[in-house]
């Protein structure tokens, strides 16, 4: 049972009400999918989206843990018979892991300290003495404590060991702590400086990526994540060295001003090299690897969120409908790899050329191509941006006039570069074995870069998501929370879109709600021993997909020219008596939705209207009007909305670029600070961020995404380091 306080803390930081945050809870426990929630019980949680669903689930597991974490704490301090009263509230009222930390660590079990020594030897008396601010000689109160049997061989050795303990007992302050931590980064500042092999590389005159951050320092508090995780890789490869320069007189006069308020005299001199040594020692690393652990979970979530809107981008571009297209995977020495590909991805033929070098042999893959486009009528070549890619499209640019100038007035042949990236991960990849054991890997791999093209969302989830590259830095940070974000993202466009369970591969039909991947090999396995699926009920023959599997998953399963019209559409079968109840009111039946007939059903209801035939049929406005829309548009997909890809005949050299020259082109990948556009020439373009708005705007995601088409300015160009810089101002 989930505390009203966690419940209350939810609504409160996602700014919804109690009463959604108890519903989605609830719905949760019974097994619900996050899809699911969000598609088909709008009512129970006010239409939230998946979004904030998300974000709800990931609060609430967080706060969970929390609770879980407080309990051990105080457990573990009562066992030692040291909680109080006072301290067991403020571990219940801390609202993060790091303030519950804080005051546990005067408790945790640990490895032996000097502090601990120090007690053990007896000299926690005279660190009192110090601190207490009774008068006397600091040297002659040492004296006291001198001891062969404990170690201490004179007054000095004494005074060390009860700063020692002082020190000590100002680390593990949780009070101090907090405000150092907030004081080092509202004030601190990052720095950056050569490492080993930053040193190594200049001594030998060669040049690193890292090279700006040389001599760099920025304010903690207001230091971009991309540049976080640039230094980190740096840090990481030592070529740079990183440390974080907090206000230490501040700090000192802080910890000064708290711990001897009572000191004076000599024992002040002890004391505040105490604190001095006990600040530097102990409390400065702590805190300066925790907070550069927190500038890199923000940067890692900023980052996690950028490239997750990227793949959804992705995801959602349109598929190309209708066309034959044939798959090019370019490369030199060992040739480039083609496969065609019908209009239902379904692979008519293979080959091989070498138009590249060291071979050569253009006139004979251009006789190739031409023979396998007459033969299977293609429509779009699809090219991989890898290895030879440049070189490839230079000569299918070619082989497309001489053979659209064959073809006199015939339908022009185009060719598209496609981001290859995680291709050659699938092509060699167990799921690509079993899909294809008859092609190689090269064929394998040819046959994605079409199929991404005719259907990106079908293909895309075959590759791991943190393999397709729409990112920045997905390498260096956490690699189980990007693949669950990114995971995420991918549920979410799969069931968005819907999926048709008698074409869908195993592949698909895992992010489909509800379904395992045991189950979604079950309903593969079952439709090839017996032939397709007529109806969503059929799903319940499916072996361990039960009840509950088919209630998650049953509204995202399309089945087309089975026994129920209404299986076509995205309306749950727990609601098909209302759908034939609404089409009954308009003189109309389940059949009539295939045909078109409903397609200003909206129209026919007034709100007050529709509120009353809601409530006649028992459902909810919400799930009335997500009916209507449906019936209007049975089986509608999302992703046309989308811009669709850029076809291109020609090929464009970057030495033909030219500043001021106006283009269009596609965006491929965003990151924090602008985003790659591809123009035509092999080599992306940046808009910088500062060159995407007439107005100020804090993030490229602001006003583009992943697949736009843009209108772009040449701003220069540099051939050398292939470089383009792009505007998207007006002039």
């Amino acid at each position: 049972m989930v505390s009203e306080k966690i419940v209350k803390k939810i609504a409160e930081e996602l700014n919804i009400r109690t009463s959604q945050v108890e519903a989605v809870i609830r719905l949760i426990d019974e097994g619900c999918t996050i899809p699911f929630i969000a598609r088909y019980r709008k009512e129970a949680t006010g239409a939230l989206d998946d979004e904030t669903l998300r974000a709800l689930d990931e609060k609430l597991r967080y706060l969970i843990n929390l609770e879980e974490r407080k309990d051990t704490v105080l457990a573990s301090i009562e066992e030692q018979g040291k909680l109080t009263e006072e301290l067991r509230q403020r571990i219940i009222d801390a609202e993060t892991a790091a303030a519950v930390e804080d005051l546990y660590r005067p408790y945790k079990p640990k490895r032996k300290t000097r502090a601990d020594i120090a007690r053990e030897k007896g000299l926690e008396g005279l660190a009192v003495f110090l601190l207490a601010g009774v008068p006397g000689n600091p040297l002659e109160e040492a004296e006291k404590y001198i001891s062969e049997e404990n170690e201490v061989a004179d007054a000095g050795a004494a005074l060390q060991l009860a700063q020692d303990i002082i020190a000590g007992d100002v680390s593990d302050n949780a009070d101090y702590r907090a405000w150092i931590r907030n004081k080092t980064f509202r004030q601190g500042e990052l720095v950056s400086s050569r490492g080993a092999k930053g040193k190594e590389a200049e001594e030998q005159g060669e040049r690193t990526v890292y090279e700006n951050y040389y001599d760099y320092r920025e304010a903690v508090s207001r230091i971009p994540g991309h540049r976080i995780l640039a230094i980190n890789r740096g840090e990481k490869e030592k070529v740079l060295s990183v440390s974080i320069d907090a206000p230490v007189d501040d700090i000192l006069e802080y910890l000064g001003r708290m711990t001897m308020r009572k000191v004076s005299g000599e024992c002040a001199e002890y004391v505040s090299a105490a604190i001095e040594d006990g600040y530097k020692r102990l409390i400065a690393p702590s805190i300066e690897t925790e907070i550069r652990g927190q500038l890199t979970e923000t940067a890692e979530e900023g980052a996690i969120k950028v490239f997750g809107s990227n793949l959804e981008q992705l995801l959602m571009q349109p598929p190309l409908k209708d066309k034959t297209v044939l798959g090019w995977d370019p490369a030199f020495r060992t040739g480039c790899k083609l496969a065609v590909c019908d209009p239902t991805g379904k692979i008519l033929d293979t080959a091989v050329i070498y138009p590249t070098a060291p071979q050569n042999k253009v006139d004979e893959a251009k006789k190739k191509l031409k023979e396998i486009c007459d033969k299977y009528n293609v429509d779009v070549i699809s090219v991989g941006n890898g290895t030879a890619s440049r070189e490839s499209e230079k000569i299918i640019a070619g082989f497309i006039r001489e053979y659209d100038a064959d073809k006199r007035g015939s339908a022009k042949l185009q060719y598209v570069i496609v981001n290859e990236a995680g291709a050659s991960v699938y092509s060699a990849s167990k799921l690509a074995t079993k899909e294809y054991p008859d092609l190689d890997v090269g064929e394998r791999s040819s046959a994605s870069i079409a199929r991404r093209l005719q259907d990106p969302l079908a293909e895309l989830v075959k590759i791991d998501p943190k393999a397709i590259g729409v990112g920045q830095y997905q390498h260096d940070m956490n690699q189980k929370r990007l693949g669950e974000a990114l995971g995420a993202v991918v549920e979410t466009c799969v069931n968005r879109v819907g999926v048709d369970v008698n074409t869908a591969s195993p592949s698909l039909l895992e992010y489909v709600s509800g379904i395992s991947r045991q189950i979604a090999e079950n309903i593969v396995k079952h439709r090839d021993e017996n032939g397709r699926y007529m109806s969503r009920k059929d799903l319940l023959k499916v072996p361990k997909l039960g009840p509950k599997a088919y209630e998650q998953c049953a509204g995202f399963l399309r089945i087309t020219g089975g026994s129920e019209p209404l299986d076509a559409t995205a309306v749950h079968p727990e609601s098909y008596e209302a759908a034939r109840g609404i089409l009954k009111e308009c003189g109309m039946g389940a059949e009539d939705i295939l045909k078109g007939s409903a397609s200003g059903l909206s129209k026919k209801f007034s709100r007050s209207a529709a509120k009353a035939l809601a409530e006649k049929l028992g459902i909810g406005e919400y799930t009335f009007t997500d009916i209507i829309s449906e019936l209007e548009k049975p089986g509608r997909d999302p992703r046309e909305e989308a811009p669709a890809p850029v076809l291109r005949s020609d090929v464009m050299e970057l030495s033909d670029l030219k500043p001021e020259m106006v283009l269009k082109g596609t965006v491929r990948n965003i990151v924090d600070f602008g985003a790659f556009v591809d123009i035509g020439v092999h080599q992306d373009g940046l808009v910088h961020i500062s060159q995407m708005a007439d107005r100020y705007i804090k993030h490229p995601l602001d006003v583009v995404k992943v697949g736009d088409v843009v209108e772009v300015r040449v701003l220069s160009v540099d051939e050398k380091r292939g470089k383009i810089s792009l505007s998207m101002l007006t002039k």
